[in-house]
C-alpha cells in the first residue's frame, strides 16, 4: 500500500528544489504585479538550450542501447500517445459537453508532453538515486508527435475547415521536433567523446538554465490564470484529474514495458504533463477558430505545477509499489 507520510516526505523533497521554488517564485511576483517575465527572445533561447541538451544526452545514451530494449518501450510510447488525445476529445466533448474544437484543442495539448516536466522527473529521480534508463529522451521525442496528429486528425472529422496538411507539417518541423530528434541523432552519431567535449556547456549549466526557465514559466502561468475562468469548471477539473488518470497508467504502462522504477516514474510524468511548446504552434495552424489560451492556461497553470508538487513524487511511489 502507498504510504501517505512517505508522498508527503517526496512531495516536500520536491517542493523544495530550485526550480520548483523559482516557478512558484514566478508565479507569485506575477500576481504581485511584478514584472518578472523575462524579453521575448530569451525565453526561446533557454527552451532552445533545455531541448537541445536533452536530445543530446538521450543520444548519447541512445548510441549505447540495445535495440531489443528500446524496441518494446517505444511501442507502447506511441499506443498511449494515441489512447490519451482519444480519451480526452471523447472525455471532453461528449461528457464536459465543450465544442469538437475546443475538444481538439484539449486533446493536443494533453496528448502531447512536456519537456520540462519530464526533465523535472528526471532531476527528481538522480536527486533519489533512482536509476532511469538513458534512452527515455528518445521516448519523449517519439511521444511528441502522435498526441498531437490524432487531436487533430479528431477535429478534421468534425470540421470542414480545419487545415490538416499545414498542421502536420507544423507538427513534424517544428522546434521542438527538431531540437529533441536532431540532438537524439547528434549524440548518437559524436558518441561519448563528443558528449565529452560538449559537457561544459550542456552539462552542468543545465540545472541553472532549468531555474532560469521556470521563473519566466512560472511568471507567464500566474499571468495567464484568469483565462481558466473563460474555460469553466469542466476545464479546470479535468487539468486537475488528468494527470491523476493518464500519470499512472503510463507508470502501469511503462513498468509492463520493462522499465525499471525511476524509468517508469519519469514515464507515468511524461503521459501525464501537456505540452506547451509543440502543441500551442501546431494547434493555431489547424484550428485557426480556436481560442488556445484556455488550454495553454489549464497546461501551464495547473497540470504542470501539479506535476510538479505532487505528481512526480506519487508516480514515483506507484512506480516502487508496481515494481
Amino acid at each position: 500500500m502507498i504510504s501517505a507520510v512517505s508522498i508527503l516526505t517526496l512531495a516536500r523533497s520536491n517542493l523544495l528544489s530550485p526550480p520548483v521554488l523559482s516557478f512558484g517564485l514566478g508565479m507569485l511576483g506575477t500576481r504581485l504585479k511584478s514584472d518578472l517575465k523575462f524579453p521575448t527572445p530569451l525565453p526561446t533561447l533557454l527552451s532552445t538550450y533545455l531541448l537541445l541538451a536533452i536530445g543530446l544526452k538521450g543520444g548519447t545514451a541512445l548510441a549505447k542501447a540495445d535495440p531489443g530494449e528500446l524496441a518494446l518501450p517505444a511501442i507502447a510510447t506511441v499506443a498511449i500517445g494515441c489512447l490519451i488525445p482519444a480519451v480526452t476529445f471523447f472525455v471532453l466533448q461528449r461528457v464536459a459537453r465543450l465544442p469538437a474544437g475546443a475538444a481538439a484543442a484539449m486533446a493536443a495539448f494533453y496528448g502531447s508532453v512536456s519537456a520540462v516536466t519530464f526533465t523535472a522527473a528526471m532531476t527528481f529521480m538522480e536527486r533519489g538515486d533512482y536509476a532511469v534508463e538513458g534512452f527515455l529522451p528518445s521516448l519523449l521525442a517519439i511521444m511528441e508527435i502522435p498526441g498531437i496528429v490524432v487531436a487533430l486528425l479528431l477535429a478534421a472529422w468534425h470540421s470542414a475547415n480545419m487545415k490538416l496538411g499545414p498542421a502536420l507539417h507544423e507538427v513534424l518541423t517544428g522546434r521542438s521536433i527538431l531540437l529533441l530528434g536532431g540532438g537524439l541523432l547528434i549524440g548518437a552519431l559524436s558518441g561519448a567523446d563528443g558528449a565529452e567535449r560538449i559537457a561544459p556547456f550542456f552539462v552542468a549549466p543545465f540545472q541553472g538554465i532549468l531555474v532560469l526557465f521556470l521563473l519566466d514559466l512560472g511568471a507567464r502561468a500566474g499571468d495567464g490564470l484568469a483565462e481558466l475562468r473563460r474555460g469553466g469548471p469542466s476545464v479546470i477539473g479535468f487539468a486537475i484529474a488528468a494527470p491523476l488518470v493518464f500519470g499512472p497508467l503510463g507508470v502501469a504502462v511503462g513498468t509492463l514495458a520493462g522499465l525499471g522504477v525511476g524509468g517508469a516514474a519519469v514515464f507515468g510524468a511524461m503521459t501525464a504533463s501537456a505540452s506547451y511548446i509543440a502543441a500551442p504552434a501546431a494547434v493555431r495552424v489547424a484550428l485557426p477558430d480556436v481560442e488556445i489560451a484556455v488550454p495553454l492556461t489549464a497546461a501551464l497553470a495547473i497540470t504542470f505545477p501539479f506535476n510538479l508538487v505532487i505528481g512526480i513524487p506519487l508516480f514515483l511511489e506507484i512506480a516502487l509499489l508496481l515494481g
